[in-house]
């Protein structure tokens, strides 16, 4: 592809973005016909509810729901619940990768949105996406929305003894947060970052939910964002072999390394019930989260970000065993670790793969942008 800049960005009520000193270019074109693809897997109640605030909300051309192989009665709730609206019905659960495949192959559209089924997105979400990708240079191949997590959040001292029956979240200090109806809205994402040991986290997580964001960002959150389908021609879809979790990590390294840019559109903004669909104690998301984190790393990483990534990952699983409190997690941190190992080969061999088919140097690419 031949890169052509340009940036720009909305703002939310309350809120500045920050467009790192640029002077955004106010005209706008039509970036084409636009889908919104939703995946549901036994959670219809949620997928109903985030498909109708879409059609709502406007924007959207087309609105494509998948089923990812339900084992309950998801697919004729949603035939039922929403006329109008293409439903594709897999047969398996291949994953939120699979089931978003599916859905941007049958989305006819040159703009496909990707939404969480657990988010709500607020008024002129999909408009906002589309007038981002309007007046953004042709070289962005995505925009990321402003995902604010639902409720409100308070601050928890350091000194707070555990509970399991208290909610509670860790920013990226440590701060421990826990709903309350006397806390303040946080963010949830403002794009995707990779950390100097692999870590794929969204960018502001925890943050004050009117802080500004840079509108230059490393990568997309797969549960609020746009992307160009000639992108998507350019570098595939989503990685199907990861299944759940950094799957658009993977893909925003496959863009960037092949010259497309992500951007940010502050006033695209949707609402996030975190984890409703998973869950972030379940073993799928501990062994996934483990394995793809080392996976991408492999894939797309320099060398000293891959040392790294393998040896906390050890070192995790290692301490863990000592504490029966943490023996379980840590069981599956290891098997993680075991199963990037015994597949090495494969994982050198698709990484000389994108190495080859990049035209951008890894050493040009900024991933904690």
């Amino acid at each position: 592809m031949n890169p052509v800049g340009g940036t720009a960005g909305g703002t939310p009520d309350g809120a500045v973005a920050d467009t790192g000193g640029t002077t955004a270019d106010t005209t706008t074109a039509d970036p084409g016909r636009t889908a919104v693809v939703i995946v549901n897997w036994n959670r219809a109640d949620l997928t109903v509810r985030a498909a109708r605030a879409v059609l709502a909300g406007g924007g959207a051309d087309q609105v494509v729901v998948v089923d990812n192989g339900s084992s309950d009665d998801s697919a004729a709730v949603l035939r039922r619940e929403l006329p109008g609206v293409t439903i594709v019905e897999r047969t398996t659960n291949g994953g939120f990768a699979a089931g978003a495949n599916a859905g941007i192959r049958h989305a006819d559209a040159d703009v496909v949105v990707l939404l969480n089924n657990d988010a709500v997105p607020a008024p002129g979400f999909v408009s906002a996406l589309r007038q981002h990708l309007g007046r953004a240079g042709a070289d962005v191949a995505a925009v990321t929305g402003r995902i604010v997590l639902a409720g409100r959040w308070a601050r928890l001292p350091a000194d707070a003894p555990a509970d399991p029956d208290r909610r509670e979240l860790r920013d990226h200090d440590g701060i421990r947060w826990t709903p309350s109806d006397g806390g303040d809205t946080r963010l949830n994402s403002t794009g995707v970052r990779v950390d100097r040991v692999g870590n794929g986290m969204d960018r502001d997580w925890l943050a004050p939910s009117d802080r500004a964001a840079d509108v230059e960002v490393f990568g997309f959150s797969g549960g609020a964002s746009a992307l160009r389908r000639t992108a998507l021609d350019d570098v595939g879809l989503l990685d199907e072999s990861l299944f759940m979790y950094y799957e658009d990590t993977e893909l925003a390294w496959r863009l960037r390394r092949r010259g497309w840019r992500v951007e940010h559109a502050a006033d695209a903004v949707v609402e996030h019930d975190h984890s409703a669909s998973s869950g972030v104690a379940s073993d799928l998301f501990v062994f996934r989260n483990a394995r793809n984190r080392l996976v991408v790393a492999l894939w797309h990483a320099g060398w000293p970000t891959v040392l790294r990534a393998a040896a906390r990952t050890g070192v995790r699983g290692l301490r863990g065993l000592v504490s029966p409190g943490t023996r379980r997690e840590a069981r599956l941190v290891l098997a993680a670790f075991a199963d990037v190992a015994g597949h090495l080969p494969r994982h050198l061999v698709r990484r000389a793969h994108e190495a080859h088919r990049a035209s951008v140097p890894r050493r040009s690419v900024d991933p904690g942008a």
